[in-house]
């Protein structure tokens, strides 16, 4: 077995069984607790291990594609293909990406139906330097599920008796961290980056991140996919694509009544004492706005799910509040300005963990 064979089979053994090598705190009575340890024994971490990629492509620039044969395995929700990417960098830092497109709910469907390819722009640009990520080592991850990257359904949409929605998430994302770890085990520090779709489902990949890469520091972003929606959505769409096992069970805070996600994101920054956790939203974002939520509604409830985030974790919370209609940033607008700088430095001083990294507002 060669050395890299081997540091790979540590970093499982240690993310599945974790032996002698968890970030756990300990809980005041001398036993160790395990971050999202709930979620894990309700199974959400049952897709690890189990799909393996039918063509790893070798690209140009360091990018390899891998595409994954559907069966009961990784698949868009209309039946295409999976595939994803990563791009090899020249530090011993990692940037796992979730892109965005849209979602599928029970009345109605916007979601992409074959994920973006990877494009060398925002905070993906390689061989930018004032990229504050144009070094890192790349999973890039697109978004073809439908259902924020947690469905494990398939739905006979028309009632003509034949599936035609494949809602796999779980199970391509999966497949992807399985990829990423295996390619990149032993990175210095996560950047767990994505936008829209993707921004809320940074969030549902975050325990999965943290189970295989249990010592990694880890700094999340999130682009226009706060979890701000109308009463009785979230509870609608974890029925509709079965995702249910990614809310502990015990967490009655984090599926409100008010129909917001704020007390899910406040269990993920109690459960991970080595997470620092960054939202960058708009407070009339047109997309968001655009699917139900009255605009006056989301702005309010948006400055007050980062003001509380924040006030519970001063060290590790910031945001950044633009009030436009923008949606999204860190890959079409890089360089937006928001309350005094631009999304771009906003970035790197969270990056650089500069004492300039600061919410900050319009």
């Amino acid at each position: 077995m060669s050395a890299r064979q081997q540091l790979i089979t540590v970093c499982v053994l240690c993310s599945m069984f974790i032996i002698g090598c968890s970030d756990g705190s300990d809980d005041g009575n001398g036993s160790t607790s395990v971050p999202f340890q709930e979620l894990y024994d309700q199974g959400i971490d049952r897709f690890l291990g189990v799909f393996t990629p039918m063509t790893s492509q070798r690209l140009d620039a360091g990018v390899t594609r891998h595409t994954f044969g559907g069966g009961d395995g990784p698949l868009c929700y209309t039946g295409n293909a999976f595939n994803m990417s990563t791009r090899d960098g020249a530090s011993e830092e990692l940037l796992i990406f979730l892109q965005g497109g849209g979602a599928c709910g029970p009345t109605s469907c916007s979601a992409v139906d074959v994920g973006l390819p990877l494009f060398n722009v925002g905070i993906l640009e390689a061989g930018n330097p004032t990229n504050p990520a144009t070094d890192f080592d790349l999973g890039y991850v697109p978004y073809c599920d439908g259902t924020l990257f947690t469905g494990d359904r398939d739905v006979d949409s028309d009632g003509d008796g034949n599936n035609d929605r494949f809602f796999r998430g779980i199970q391509n994302l999966s497949a992807s961290l399985d990829i990423i770890v295996s390619t990149y085990p032993a990175p210095s520090r996560i950047l767990l980056a994505g936008n829209s779709a993707g921004g809320f489902g940074v969030h549902y990949a975050l325990p999965l991140v943290r189970k295989l890469y249990p010592e990694v520091p880890i700094e999340l972003v999130n682009d226009s996919g706060v979890g701000i929606w109308n009463p009785g959505t979230q509870e609608s769409l974890i029925d509709y694509w079965n995702s249910a096992a990614f809310i502990p069970a015990s967490c009655d805070a984090c599926t409100r009544e008010d129909g917001n996600l704020t007390g899910y994101h406040q269990y993920q920054l109690d459960e991970d004492k080595n997470l620092r956790m960054g939202f960058i939203s708009s407070t009339a974002d047109e997309v968001v706005t655009g699917s139900g939520i009255d605009p006056a509604v989301f702005g309010a409830e948006l400055i007050e799910t980062v003001a509380e985030l924040e006030q519970s974790h001063p060290d590790r919370f910031r945001s950044l509040i633009s009030f436009t209609d923008e949606h999204t940033y860190i890959i079409k607008q890089f360089d937006f300005g928001i309350g005094g700088t631009s999304v771009r430095q906003w970035v790197t001083d969270m990056l650089d963990r500069s004492d300039n990294w600061v919410s900050a507002s319009d």
